[in-house]
């Protein structure tokens, strides 16, 4: 028997730059996809301040 952490049938996991809605405080690591956001212009969950267009090197995710 073999022990393995990752499974020889496990695929890589392709990462794209994608468009997310980024928090500008400083004291905030708040982030959304842009395609999960539900306004134009959102306001960050975390600390209520308007978010900033951004990008980020993120795994893809199917719809």
């Amino acid at each position: 028997m073999r022990w393995s952490k990752k499974s020889d049938l496990q695929q890589e996991r392709q990462q794209v730059q994608t468009e997310v809605w980024e928090c500008p405080a400083e004291s905030c690591l708040g982030w959304m996809r842009k395609d999960f956001s539900f306004t134009e212009e959102p306001k960050c969950p975390l600390c209520g301040t308007k978010m900033k267009s951004g990008e980020r090197l993120l795994y893809v995710l199917s719809n």
